[in-house]
């Protein structure tokens, strides 16, 4: 495992221990960054969840596109009790160059940032900790290259998520946070860095979600040199407003009863319309007109001089007008309460909700399963028979991490989705539904693997499946994905009776399936779909002997 940390000057000091040698179920593998939190020897963490997860210790960090922020909290009855807090402003957004690049510079400050918030999380498991990148790091071309960097200097894993599950998570703060936590519609808007997340709710449930290509910081562009002046003003809220036609029609066919703005350009806007005595409570359409007023009439980002701006947040609070002001006039609204949670607090409710066993990505598969008709008996007889592979490797051929399992299973429940478009191809059809579906709870890097796993179960075995994930990660799921192939054989005549428990041994490219004496001599289908199997694996270098 190498264990990083990084200095104000640029350095990295690395301590490296040698990983065991071998590579069998025999023996343990080395941990990769996904499956260690950091701990050091001798030191317990700083607490470990329970089922209950009653006063767990969790963790959340938000790479944000214009800052990151870090949230520790106890949770206790549902309510979220503040241990530490801490923002450090990056510019994320800000270092993407005219390739939608990263810039050195950039990467640097915010592995930084990511050095901070790794001694305070230092000495938590990773069961209780997760991170999250967002729009800039889901737009940047060399995002995956960072991100392995940002892992190390974290300590802990990092998921980039999806604009919709952004605003999922985004709603769930929003939602846990408010005084009333009663069942009427709501509709919640956040302004961040690079995006703006527009969701209507129900109670805890998000109804609709969207993220939208516009935020504080790269709206930053129609105020060149922090020029402030009617016509960039016009045109950044015509850009707005053209964000938001798509969503228009479908939001106020759906109507709300309150509306809710979240995180730091709505919270930030707030605050300045009250000290100016322009609102005294959340934000008016008429403190907005008053606040474009007072900025047009400072003509430049240096020279804002009104109570509550702060300075680094002056140059990006005419983008941010702007946005809330198109937001206003496209959805006829008159006035936004003010909430105190959002993604982080989010985060936290939703990793509360994996301790506890209650995970939404759970509730996602049984959806997906249900919506497309799946064969729930033949779905849970491949997911028990890839189980039963599985534990008989993991920790050596399969290396233990995050959620392995529960891919497998995912996976298995999922596997024939693709029938519900045709028989022919199916594997390929289930893999481009997963892959291009909105599934709630799922980062992006997992939904990418479900959909190789689903897309990798029959038929030629394709490598390049897994060729965009890093390189431990995708030798771990072209192994996950070659016993996900061997559950759905066994299983292929739909038999109602249990496949018998087969030994199965796994040593780099060799593997073996024992089975019980004369099973195979009353099962040819069984038998010759092995032997066609085999041949696939020899083609991509793999052994199978079966006995």
């Amino acid at each position: 495992m190498r264990h990083v940390a990084r200095n104000f000057f640029g350095c990295y000091f690395r301590s490296v221990e040698p990983p065991p040698s071998g590579d069998s179920s025999d023996h343990g593998s080395p941990a990769s960054a996904e499956d260690v939190p950091g701990d050091a020897p001798g030191d317990a963490p700083e607490d470990t969840p329970g089922a209950s997860a009653r006063g767990a210790t969790v963790a959340t960090v938000d790479l944000g596109s214009n800052s990151f922020h870090m949230l520790v909290a106890r949770v206790v009855d549902q309510e979220i009790h503040v241990v530490d807090r801490m923002r450090v402003r990056t510019g994320l957004a800000e270092g993407l160059d005219e390739n939608k690049r990263l810039t050195r510079e950039v990467q640097d400050r915010a592995l930084d940032a990511l050095v901070i918030f790794r001694q305070r999380l230092l000495h938590m498991p990773t069961a209780s900790v997760r991170a999250v990148g967002t729009n800039t790091l889901r737009q940047a071309k060399n995002a995956p290259e960072f991100l392995a960097e940002a892992i190390e200097a974290l300590g802990h894993p990092i998921e980039v998520i999806s604009g919709r599950e952004e605003a999922r998570l985004i709603y769930l703060g929003v939602a846990h946070g408010l005084e009333e936590a009663d069942e009427r519609r709501r509709l919640v808007i956040d302004i961040g860095g690079g995006s703006t997340e527009a969701i209507i709710g129900e109670g805890f449930e998000p109804l609709e979600t969207d993220s939208l290509y516009m935020g504080c910081v790269t709206f930053a562009r129609f105020f060149p040199k922090g020029r402030i002046t009617a016509r960039a003003f016009e045109e950044a809220e015509i850009a707005a407003a053209l964000e938001l036609t798509p969503i228009e029609r479908r939001y106020q066919a759906l109507g709300w009863s309150q509306v809710v703005g979240s995180s730091g350009t709505v919270a930030a806007i707030a605050s300045i319309l009250r000290a100016n005595g322009w609102s005294q409570d959340g934000v008016t359409d008429k403190g907005l007109r008053r606040l474009k007023k007072a900025l047009l009439a400072a003509g430049d980002v240096t020279r804002i001089d009104l109570a509550g701006v702060a300075p680094e947040r002056a140059p990006l609070l005419p983008g941010g007008v702007a946005i809330l002001r198109a937001v206003f006039q496209r959805l006829g609204l008159e006035r936004m309460d003010v909430a105190g949670g959002a993604l982080r607090e989010g985060l936290v409710y939703d990793l509360l909700g994996r301790i506890r066993q209650e995970d939404v990505r759970d509730r996602t598969i049984r959806a997906y399963s249900e919506r497309y008709h799946v064969d729930q008996d033949q779905a849970r007889f491949v997911a028990v028979t890839a189980h039963q592979l599985l534990e008989q490797v993991v920790g050596g051929w399969v290396p233990h991490g995050p959620d392995v399992a529960r891919l497998l299973g995912w996976a298995a429940r999922l596997h024939e989705v693709g029938k519900a478009i045709s028989y022919s191809g199916y594997h390929k059809h289930g893999g481009y539904i997963v892959a291009n579906s909105d599934m709630p709870g799922f980062s992006r890097r997992d939904q990418q693997v479900l959909a190789a796993l689903v897309a990798s179960q029959r038929g030629r075995i394709r490598p390049t499946r897994f060729a965009s994930l890093p390189v431990d990660r995708g030798h771990r799921m072209i192994r996950l994905g070659l016993i996900l192939r061997l559950a759905v054989l066994l299983n292929r005549a739909r038999s109602r009776r249990a496949v018998p428990m087969v030994r199965f041994k796994a040593r780099k490219k060799t593997l073996s399936l024992v089975f019980p004496a004369g099973w195979l001599d009353e099962t040819p289908l069984t038998r010759a779909d092995l032997e066609n199997e085999g041949a696939r694996l020899r083609q991509v270098g793999y052994t199978l002997t079966v006995e």
